[in-house]
């Protein structure tokens, strides 16, 4: 047996789409089962996201807080945005993201891991980036604004980060993922043999 996730696409009957919002909309496709019957599944379209894991010289990783409307809550996140062009390259989309929320650069970039953020219920999917070799971006900083006007930053070490994942007191999907896949990746083939910036999505196909 692969392990390995593997595309499938069982029949649907039928589609309708009841909500459509700014970003994302909601819908309800009629699916053939294996034995036959034809059950209804709702979920949310999403177009797709990116993050950055930014690590610096000192080994910390560059955080953000903002408010999170449905949980009610502000977190600590990595950089993070839509992919709001529709076959946009994810890495000038990372790129854009750490440039406009933390005003910084970075000359290395790698791909850390891709998910599904809730598969069960939303299709969405996220390619989270690895970027080292920080300085200062050029220029003035980006105008924010909505929940991002009210952003913290911070820089955090790698170590103080797994301490606070593992002892429930940071919960962003990307953040979590991230570090954790940092640390796995540290302690496999190391942080060079990650996939280039640059590699095949199938998620989210996109053009050089």
């Amino acid at each position: 047996m692969t392990i390995k996730d593997t595309p499938e696409a069982w029949e649907i009957r039928s589609t309708e789409t009841p909500f459509v919002g700014n970003k994302t909309s909601v819908r309800t496709d009629e699916v053939v089962m294996p034995d036959g019957s034809v059950v209804g599944r709702d979920y949310q379209v999403h177009p797709g996201s990116v993050a950055v894991l930014a690590l610096d010289g000192e080994d910390r990783v560059l955080l953000i807080k903002q408010y999170r409307h449905p949980v009610r809550q502000k977190l600590w996140e990595i950089p993070a945005g839509l992919l709001d062009v529709p076959g946009e390259n994810p890495l000038h989309a990372a790129q854009r993201e750490l440039y406009e929320e933390a005003h910084v650069k970075a000359e290395d970039w790698r791909v850390l891991t891709d998910v599904y953020t809730t598969p069960g219920g939303c299709d969405e999917a996220v390619r989270i980036f690895l970027a080292r070799d920080l300085s200062e971006a050029d220029g003035e900083r980006f105008v924010v604004e909505d929940e991002e006007a009210d952003m913290e930053h911070a820089r955090v070490p790698v170590d103080e980060l797994v301490r606070k994942v593992l002892a429930g007191e940071l919960h962003n999907n990307c953040l979590v993922v991230g570090v954790l896949s940092l640390v796995a990746a540290r302690a496999g083939d190391g942080l060079d043999a990650l996939r280039p910036a640059e590699a095949p999505w199938p998620a989210r196909p996109f053009e050089s």
